[in-house]
């Protein structure tokens, strides 16, 4: 697949041209396409070739990526083919970039397999913090569950509390005795007094 943009300022005859290659996997049962070499072209021969890596989709899909660069900011998916050739020299970056080799249908692209990874920075994260959530939902439950519960069973008597009259020992020769010298006793009537079992 060859992209032809003519004269470009000192580039005569600029040409980036795609090397796609298609293969037939058992084990998805289908044929699949993939970039397999970049070259660019001007004043009529190659300066310039990379090899494309991670670039492929079904046969009857197309391929479709935020960036395709040579630069590792962008992940580098081109590499430069040797380190002899002149890619060493060029940067070459696409922006929004589709493409399909194969099964073209009335001119448009078929539906698209992206590059995003199903493991992307964002996607990892909202898992970590789910995972995290999850840990501290089944420590909660777990809390819950051997959580003792506090029978409280009350047992309310009414009933006489009898106190004896205390006599300090030490003022007994100063002090008459009243009435008499044995011990007498007082009855609180209607006290009422509680047991709590727990």
């Amino acid at each position: 697949l060859s992209l032809k943009f003519g004269d470009i300022g000192n580039l005569k005859g600029l040409v980036i041209r795609f090397l796609l290659t298609t293969t037939y996997y058992q084990l998805s049962v289908q044929n699949w396409f993939s970039l397999h070499r970049l070259q660019l072209l001007y004043n009529h021969s190659v300066q310039a070739t990379f090899n494309a890596t991670r670039i492929y989709a079904p046969a009857s899909y197309s391929y479709h990526c935020e960036h395709v660069s040579s630069l590792q900011r962008y992940d580098a998916l081109l590499i430069p083919s040797s380190a002899n050739d002149l890619s060493k020299l060029w940067e070459v970056t696409f922006i929004d970039f589709q493409i399909q080799g194969f099964n073209i249908q009335e001119g448009h692209f078929a539906y698209a397999k992206d590059c995003a990874s199903f493991f992307s920075p964002a996607i990892l994260m909202g898992l970590v913090m789910s995972l995290i959530l999850l840990l501290v939902l089944a420590y909660a439950l777990h809390m819950l569950i051997h959580l003792k519960s506090l029978d409280r069973h009350y047992e309310c008597k009414a009933s006489p509390a009898y106190f004896a009259q205390m006599k300090d020992n030490d003022m007994g020769d100063e002090k008459e005795p009243l009435r008499s010298s044995g011990n007498e006793s007082y009855e609180l009537r209607n006290q009422q007094f509680c047991k709590i079992y727990i």
